[in-house]
């Protein structure tokens, strides 16, 4: 069962759980180049599960939501209760085949827009960050509750990251020796 606007949100929420939204943001980036440094292309591509992303996928989907968030954000502090529209992630990641995307691309892709955006979010003026988007899903979004959310997804991609790393490699099949 799809859980849903709501329970995904504080779900998110959750994991932020009243730490600092943007200091988590900050941090995120090392975090995945540390996790994921050693790793071949192989390994990253990898998926834990037939249903679930590998760490290539996770990667090639945090760099497009990154994206999405700038834009929002953008729209956001520039014209108060826009509305903001949703997308499907699982139709992003089809269609953009994030299965095929280079994991390090994507992740200094992530990592130069991230930059970009927790800067911009440095240099306005504190009164904006309660200026709103009407998000299709999940209604009125300030700022502030964006800088959460965007923890909050940052946490949940990065414990999934984090999973799929210290997971034991699935062994091949043993030959038998001989006499047994």
């Amino acid at each position: 069962m799809q859980e849903t606007a709501q329970e995904y949100t504080q779900r998110l929420l959750g994991y932020v759980d009243g730490k600092p939204g943007l200091r988590i943001q900050q941090a995120t980036p090392k975090k995945l180049s540390l996790l994921t440094k050693r790793l071949d292309r192989k390994r990253l591509a990898k998926r834990p599960a037939p249903d679930k992303w590998s760490v290539a996928e996770i990667l090639a989907h945090m760099a497009d939501s990154e994206l999405a968030v700038a834009w929002r954000l953008r729209m956001i502090l520039t014209s108060d209760g826009v509305p903001i529209q949703a997308y499907d992630q699982d139709a992003w990641a089809g269609t953009f085949n994030y299965g095929r995307r280079d994991p390090k691309d994507s992740l200094e892709r992530f990592r130069v827009l991230r930059e970009s955006n927790v800067a911009l979010l440095k240099s306005v003026p504190r009164n904006l960050l309660g200026n709103y988007g009407m998000h299709a899903e999940r209604g009125k979004e300030t700022v502030s509750h964006l800088i959460n959310m965007v923890a909050g997804h940052d946490l949940n991609h990065l414990r999934q990251v984090e999973s799929i790393v210290k997971a034991p490699r699935a062994k091949g099949k043993r030959k038998p020796k001989k006499g047994q």
